[in-house]
């Protein structure tokens, strides 16, 4: 029987590969460069780097930023928008908000379909569903053999008030495809049956322009696999914290918009609980970003409300996951106001930073970090050779000399702000919910975030920093750690307390129905299948709702009304109990359960040594430090030593700065303790 579960996670710079054994539970990892220009081809390096023989195996799950990329770069097939006479712009009006209420000139970009390419019909239902006016088939007619002379495939059909009658969008759908064969038609009440117009047109509108892209992907590599002896589905992971396969991300591809974001965070969840922290960080730092995730309450928090560029809502459940232009190979450079910045422009993997030799000539934080001596010159295990001096002479030109300091004093600068940046959007994450960080352990991950973990908790208070046993290919092992899931939803509103029991079972049985078939289409047993109901609800004349649990009792109702008020006093430190509740909408979450890595504590050794391979002088804090250099695989759980120290490994390096002490534990994690200000070592 097959026995090797296989996660790969395609990031800017690097494509991670983990690799279980079920029957040994032993894990193996690699790395390969990423290919940006043709994504699969990473995925296969990675396959044939890690030796693996796809007959053998029995899950793969991937992590994919094809559709996240497409979303940025906006390299779409062409597509057209179908929609309501009178309201062709609404992705273009959007809901009036900026990014930045005080930049005057910052304009929100472009919607994903142009204003040339959006076209009207008539056709009106009302909000109660009625249908005020029908379609008018013989111009939907026109308009379908319009397109057809144009060459557009790709459309997506938005109506008014769809979500309450999908007949007339389903009839336009019908029409396109007759008109149209092989078009790659969306309804917005297909993808999204809710109430908002422009959430819901613009999800719709994104999973439009992505359809054919993620399919063409999906199916190329699918195919390969196969050739290579794989059988089974390919499991893509998606922004809900699940996975999907194939079938299913043909019909909604924007789910796979921040596949890999949300592994990360799947993973910091699965080592804060092995480490017996409620409360953790995920800092997930990789060569072009940084993805800020927060447990709290032994729970990541998840919100519909988020999207790749901002303005372009994507309203599905996802992992709520901070992102900011801090990475590896984020540039350090000089504002016109004289004063030293950090991203979020980045070099990327092409040319990359200045010690790449590849023609980049600006400092990044790589750079600053060969410089100081905390990375050695060798990355992923020799597939990619690093050159100190091309580091020092970009910072001695680009920062050094203009800001008067010395190479080192400028490299340290240049972490300091990054460290700075990362911090700040930790305190967005807590601070701004009234969390404190210093309640927290910080996960630092990613291929970069053991070099910077310690540094930004001992900023922000933290007093203790966990270093996965890899934390350079994290995000593909929260990969292995996912299910196949699906999150449905319909509007719902009625008074909470005058609702009528049955009818809220009935619409709840639906959508459970709707769920069984999808996960039954993806080959999930019925044992293997769970269902979560969940309840939108509002005080009477709100405008914002709160999703809370439903259990399927007599009392389910009544249950879920109480614990409305409770969530309401913790999220906004208040409760109506006397205020008549309202709900709003219905959810449902879908789970296929799929098999897990099984994970055994090693036994700690007492009195355990280890030896450093070599030793080099490392800049920390102003000074030059002679420091010890460890290879991570040789250090024994139960292992301690106090920085300053760096610990060497295939995915990443792990700097202990001075005053902070670090051990290893029965999970082979490295634990590091920030000795903070009035505390001794």
């Amino acid at each position: 029987m097959p026995d090797l579960r296989v996660a790969v996670d395609a990031g800017g710079t690097f494509t991670d590969v983990c690799i279980y054994n079920s029957s040994t539970q032993e894990f193996r990892v690699t790395k390969v460069p990423s290919t940006p220009n043709n994504p699969m081809q990473a995925v296969l390096d990675g396959v044939k780097r890690g030796e693996i023989e796809l007959a053998d195996v029995d899950l793969f799950f991937h992590g994919t930023t094809v559709a996240t990329n497409a979303l940025i770069t906006r390299r779409f097939p062409k597509a057209s928008m179908v929609t309501t006479k009178g309201f062709r712009d609404v992705i273009e009006i959007r809901d009036g908000t900026k990014d930045n209420l005080w930049d005057a000139y910052a304009d929100v970009s472009g919607p994903y379909i142009r204003r040339r390419d959006r076209f009207e019909v008539t056709e009106r239902v009302d909000y109660a569903g009625e249908i005020v006016t029908p379609l008018d088939e013989q111009e939907a007619r026109e308009l379908a053999r319009k397109l057809k002379r144009r060459g557009t495939t790709t459309i997506a059909v938005c109506f008014i008030n769809s979500y309450a009658n999908v007949q007339n969008e389903q009839r336009m759908r019908e029409i396109l495809e007759e008109e149209i064969p092989g078009a790659n038609v969306s309804t917005s009440s297909g993808i999204l049956p809710e109430i908002f117009e422009h959430d819901r047109f613009n999800t719709a509108v994104a999973n439009t322009v992505l359809g054919p892209l993620v399919s063409d992907y999906v199916k190329q590599l699918d195919d390969e696999l196969s050739a290579g002896g794989y059988a089974n589905d390919l499991l893509l992971l998606h922004s809900g914290g699940g996975s999907m396969t194939p079938v299913m991300a043909k019909h909604y591809p924007v789910r796979l918009a921040a596949s890999g974001i949300a592994a990360g965070a799947i993973a910091a969840k699965h080592i804060a609980e092995q480490c017996g922290y409620q409360n953790a960080v995920g800092l997930d730092m990789g060569g072009t970003s940084t993805d800020i995730s927060l447990i709290h309450d032994g729970e990541l928090r998840v919100t519909k409300q988020w999207g790749v560029e901002y303005g372009h809502p994507i309203v599905f459940p996802s992992i709520e996951v901070l992102t900011i232009g801090a990475g590896g190979g984020s540039l350090a450079h000089i504002d016109i106001a004289g004063a030293l910045r950090n991203g979020p422009q980045s070099a990327g993997a092409d040319p990359g930073p200045a010690c790449y030799k590849r023609g980049g000539a600006e400092p990044t934080n790589t750079d600053a970090n060969l410089a100081l001596n905390r990375l050695g010159t060798s990355l992923a295990g020799g597939a990619l050779e690093l050159n100190r001096d091309m580091a020092t002479a970009a910072i001695k030109e680009k920062i050094g000399q203009p800001l008067a300091l010395e190479t080192a004093d400028a490299a340290q600068a240049i972490l300091k702000v990054a460290n700075a940046n990362m911090a700040d959007a930790v305190r967005l994450v807590s601070i701004r919910r009234g969390l404190d960080p210093r309640d927290f352990a910080l996960i630092a991950f990613g291929g970069a975030g053991a070099l910077h973990g310690a540094e930004v908790a001992k900023e922000l208070g933290i007093p203790a920093v966990i270093v996965p046993p890899n934390p350079g290919v994290t995000s593909a092992m929260g990969c292995l750690l996912v299910d196949i899931q699906h999150d449905l939803s319909m509007m719902y509103t009625a008074g909470a307390e005058s609702a009528d029991t049955d009818d809220l079972t009935k619409q709840f049985r639906s959508l459970e129905e709707e769920a069984a078939d999808r996960l039954r289409h993806e080959g999930v047993a019925d044992k293997d299948v769970v269902l979560q109901r969940g309840i939108s609800m509002r005080y009477q004349g709100q405008w914002r709702s709160l999703q809370v649990p439903m259990s399927s009792g007599e009392q389910s109702l009544k249950m879920a009304i109480e614990t409305f008020h409770q969530e309401h006093e913790r999220q906004f430190s208040f409760r109506q109990d006397t205020q008549p509740v309202e709900i709003y909408q219905l959810h449902l979450r879908a789970v296929g359960k799929t098999p897990k890595p099984s994970f055994t504590p090693y036994e700690r050794v007492a009195n355990a040594t280890a030896e450093p391979h070599a030793r080099r002088d490392v800049f920390f804090d102003g000074q030059w430090h002679d420091t010890p250099i460890y290879d991570r695989t040789i250090l024994p759980p139960g292992f301690e030593l106090t920085g300053p120290a760096i610990i060497d490994q295939l995915d990443s390096t792990t700097v202990v700065p001075p005053n902070t002490t670090a051990s290893i534990d029965e999970w082979k994690n490295i634990r590091i303790r920030i000795v903070l200000t009035g505390e001794e070592a």
